[in-house]
């Protein structure tokens, strides 16, 4: 399980402004759906440096993140949020409850049972919990040179990454923590389709702000990015990304 592995969990704010120049943000319509009920008051869970989290603050919506790392938390704060640091298994509401309560690109780095009973326990009920995240999808032109080139220098590394079409449970295991709590109706899964048109350095960049790639040795990583790169420049210097964004809600009982 990706929550057991605390080096990769807890490995983003070694590169928080780098993570929050090269991330992607979300889908106008995801937004929408989340606030169709018309939540204002929001927890934020792993709010990291508040990308989706000012989304929601545009909106109108008073705004609080639980962050576990402090300099992830500090780039947030640069935004005008408010971020509290804590796991968020561990962090005390002091009382305080949520009409919705949403976690974006970060909620497999929860145990998704417990956050299930957490997030309950913060919620008002009627209220809802969304968590969702970005899963790319690159064209088979861009596939067909990049999967060489992760065979050789990262072997099996491609095939799981979310950013290359790597299927992996973490939105199923939200399904099944939702499920398990006890404390919601049956979660629905959505998908917003979206692209994003990606230069090499940027590119380049946004690898380096995912755990996979960042824990890897460094110059094992250096070599990766390098052919990864050349690889990206033949093709002109960029390419388009397909994304599908998946929100996984409930409205808690």
């Amino acid at each position: 399980m990706l929550y057991e592995n605390r080096s990769r969990a807890e490995s983003f704010g070694a590169v928080a402004e780098l993570y929050d120049r090269a991330r992607p943000s979300y889908p106008p319509e995801l937004i929408d759906a989340l606030l169709a009920g018309g939540a204002q008051r929001v927890l934020d869970v792993g709010c990291g440096t508040g990308i989706a989290a000012a989304l929601l603050a545009a909106r109108g919506c008073e705004l609080l993140g639980v962050e576990i790392d402090e300099r992830m938390a500090e780039i947030a704060r640069t935004r005008g949020l408010e971020v509290e640091v804590a796991q968020f298994e561990h962090w005390d509401a002091r009382g305080r409850t949520f009409e919705l309560l949403t976690s974006a690109q970060a909620w497999h780095w929860i145990d998704p049972l417990a956050g299930a009973q957490r997030a309950a326990s913060v919620l008002e009920p009627g209220g809802r919990v969304g968590l969702f995240w970005n899963f790319g999808s690159p064209p088979a032109e861009v596939l067909a040179l990049l999967n060489p080139i992760y065979e050789r220098h990262a072997p099996g590394l491609g095939r799981g990454s979310v950013l290359l079409g790597g299927a992996d449970a973490r939105a199923q295991a939200a399904v099944a923590g939702i499920a398990s709590a006890g404390e919601f109706a049956a979660a629905e899964v959505d998908t917003f389709a979206w692209s994003k048109a990606h230069v090499t350095a940027g590119w380049l960049e946004l690898l380096q702000t995912h755990s996979d790639h960042q824990t890897l040795p460094a110059e094992q990583r250096e070599r990766l990015l390098q052919a990864v790169g050349e690889a990206i420049d033949s093709l002109g210097g960029s390419f388009e990304l397909p994304y599908e964004a998946i929100l996984v809600s409930a409205q808690r009982l």
